[in-house]
């Protein structure tokens, strides 16, 4: 017999759940606590299964007639109910899954932050794991480097999509500029960071391998140095002249006699110098070994000069700005600028050790060797 609105509503809840059953495997089932659902019996590939309707009284009388009409068809069709209803489902959750992600994603574009599992987002977390172990100077380098030339083109790109087409591209963007150098850097950087991303299971492989020989070789700048001996007397008494601040005559006077890099020299410590043997010690932070600088008698006079002014600090060349930090990697250079010298053609800071060997090996016969320490 067939269910009527009068015998739904009339129908009571009891100690047990009961079903009020309709036509064609329709009924109403009732739940002691007064609930009512909606359920179709039918049977599919001779199994018995059941599909749920809808909630009465949300879902009406006729309504759910019509629910169990469209089930009917589908079976009559071979389609099972039941399963269909779990793939629409799952359409319908996947759809606002995938419309969640295109909101965070768009909203992470709007700030400006890098989004999950990005490059971008794998290369800051290396940044960051390996930035203490970094000068200042060098990993302000890097993060403008990944910035400016890499993060706008492949910053997005899931890490495990990463290519080696897609790299190359990046490099070549850089390379078109006429910057060799930052390019082949730059490669060096996302290879690092690929491999970060492999050890730390985000990627399979690293592309940057595969892009040997896809760039242009590095030319080699040479810096501007006094490579003729006659001509390195004259300079330096350019450089005695110089009356700015004494701090930077002292790394002027200094620096022709150490013979060391000039961004070892500006982070020359107190206690790494020994007054009574005359000798710096210190460790390269380039190649991590340990060096013995002999100290001539002038640059042992140049240091107890500043000593009083310097002493305090740890740096022998404290920054313009603060005592807590060496004097800046220009600082040498615009004195030289300052003094008339040409930093491109004639003489940089960088140039000291090349002035040097010249006289080594041209004035006094030695051919310097490098070897750990010395």
């Amino acid at each position: 017999m067939a269910l009527t609105d009068t015998a739904i509503k009339a129908a009571k809840p009891a100690s047990k759940a009961f079903k009020l059953s309709d036509e064609k495997g329709l009924y109403l089932l009732v739940h002691s606590n007064g609930s009512k659902y909606w359920r179709f019996d039918y049977r599919f590939e001779a199994k018995r299964q059941t599909l749920a309707i809808g909630v009465y009284p949300d879902t009406g009388l006729k309504e759910a007639r019509a629910k169990r009409d469209d089930a009917r068809k589908q079976i009559a069709d071979g389609t099972n109910p039941a399963e269909l209803r779990k793939t629409e489902k799952y359409t319908v959750t996947e759809k606002r899954r995938e419309e969640a992600e295109a909101d965070m994603i768009e909203r992470l574009i709007q700030a400006g932050e890098p989004l999950p599992g990005s490059f971008e987002a794998v290369a800051l977390e290396w940044f960051a794991k390996q930035e203490s172990g970094w000068a200042a100077s060098h990993s302000s380098k890097i993060m403008n480097r990944l910035r400016s030339d890499v993060f706008p083109y492949m910053g997005r790109t899931p890490i495990d999509d990463v290519t080696a087409p897609e790299v190359l591209r990046v490099l070549e963007r850089i390379e078109e500029r006429g910057t060799t150098d930052t390019a082949h850097r730059a490669k060096q950087n996302i290879g690092q960071v690929m491999r970060y991303a492999i050890a730390t299971g985000r990627a399979k492989y690293d592309p940057v391998p595969s892009l040997r020989g896809a760039l242009a070789p590095n030319k080699k700048n040479h810096f501007a140095a006094v490579t003729e001996p006659a001509q390195i007397a004259p300079i330096l008494r350019i450089m005695a002249g110089y009356r700015g601040s004494p701090i930077t005559r002292a790394a002027l006077t200094i620096a022709p006699c150490v013979f060391v890099r000039i961004g070892e020299l500006r982070q020359m410590q107190w206690a790494d110098i020994d007054f009574e043997v005359c000798e710096w010690r210190y460790t390269a932070s380039k190649t991590a070994q340990d060096h013995i600088v002999p100290l001539a008698r002038q640059v042992i006079e140049a240091l107890r000069e500043l000593q009083p002014l310097t002493g305090h600090s740890r740096y022998v060349f404290t920054g313009a700005r603060t005592d807590t930090r060496p004097m800046s990697e220009n600082t040498v250079n615009a004195a030289l600028k300052r003094l008339g010298i040409d930093t491109q053609t004639e003489l940089t800071g960088h140039g000291f050790r090349a002035m040097a060997r010249t006289v080594l090996e041209e004035v006094h016969g030695f051919r310097p060797v490098n070897r750990p320490g010395i």
